[in-house]
């Protein structure tokens, strides 16, 4: 049954999807799927260390230079909550060459009213958005009951579409919540076909903590999409913290799904259980794509010089399963040249 207030219309194909935020028609180039990086984002805010600006800026283009073509750069939000992004406005005024290209999104992170008007003041085009499919993981993380986040948020995204923005709504905590356990799939159908009727243009399912399994993805994908929601619209934002990313990304993979979210070598910890691993690695995933035949656009070889860097400004090494091979590769080229 579709949702009466579902103000769109299933495409059908994941590429015509993809074309409308390449702004052109598909092609035989198009990837055949599309990974989002948030490493600049989500990776780093949680980091110790603060990465200076330059970095930050330097770190994009490298990513760019792989061929990645979404990329969350930022966020605007209040330094004191989140120090790490602190340089937004410096960061964005540094890649504006970037963001206006066609080809190219750069994306940032929008907690509410303010945050949407610094980013349109900075002539962004692809904003992100959030709450929670708990409602005790959404008063904790944001203060605020799951009602009152997709009241702010119908104005958010209903300015930012105004705009001519083009946005994203991360639902956190879907596949598990590390206060109620178990998070039922109605309110996560409930939440998306809100949001999507709010006018985002984008779901992007989040599992917080790990927690989730393939069995799980495919459920809830299937269930999404038995409610109307089109999968091109269903994005899956995979954490590594009990080593099933990969597992729970290729399940999505099987049921339709082609827009996946990964952070360069797996930067970005879990923020409830200190040293497991965080965000699945955007290497891991595209030398998965590409070794079964799944165009993804970007080399991955750039993408692996790219997490070296990324780990040489943090100062220790990154637990991406691929980044730890080109690590390692490197390292046996290295005695091999020296003992020659």
């Amino acid at each position: 049954m579709t949702h009466p207030n579902l103000r769109f219309q299933a495409r059908g194909h994941y590429e015509r999807h993809v074309a409308k935020l390449h702004g052109a028609l598909p092609t035989d180039s198009t990837p055949a799927v599309r990974i989002y990086e948030v490493s600049p984002r989500d990776g780093l805010q949680n980091e110790s260390v603060i990465v200076p600006a330059e970095d930050k800026v330097a770190l994009v283009r490298r990513l760019v230079a792989a061929g990645v073509r979404d990329i969350e750069v930022t966020s605007f939000v209040k330094p004191s909550w989140i120090p790490q992004l602190a340089d937004a406005k410096t960061v964005i005024a540094s890649l504006r060459d970037l963001y206006t290209r066609d080809d190219l999104r750069l994306w940032a992170l929008i907690p509410n009213r303010r945050g949407l008007e610094r980013a349109i003041d900075a002539d962004l085009r692809h904003i992100a958005t959030f709450m929670s499919a708990s409602e005790t993981h959404n008063k904790k993380n944001l203060n605020r009951t799951r009602r009152e986040s997709i009241t702010g948020l119908a104005e958010v995204i209903g300015t930012a579409k105004e705009s001519g923005q083009t946005v994203r709504a991360y639902l956190s905590t879907v596949f598990g919540c590390p206060y109620e356990g178990d998070v039922n799939i109605e309110d996560t159908i409930a939440l998306s076909l809100d949001l999507l009727s709010l006018g985002a243009d984008e779901i992007a399912l989040g599992d917080t903590t790990g927690m989730g399994n393939p069995g799980q993805v495919v459920e809830v994908v299937r269930r999404l999409t038995d409610a109307g929601v089109p999968v091109e619209r269903i994005a899956l934002h995979m954490h590594d913290t009990r080593g099933t990313a990969l597992a729970n990304v290729l399940a999505g993979y099987q049921v339709g799904v082609r827009t996946f979210d990964g952070s360069v070598a797996g930067v970005g910890g879990c923020p409830y259980a200190k040293g497991a691993s965080g965000n699945a690695a955007s290497d891991d995933l595209v030398n998965l794509f590409e070794a079964m035949g799944v165009h993804t656009g970007i080399q991955i070889d750039r993408l692996a010089a790219a997490g070296v860097f990324l780990a040489e400004r943090l100062g220790r090494p990154l637990p991406g399963r691929y980044h730890q091979f080109h690590m390692g590769s490197s390292s046996d080229d290295d005695a091999q040249s020296q003992s020659a």
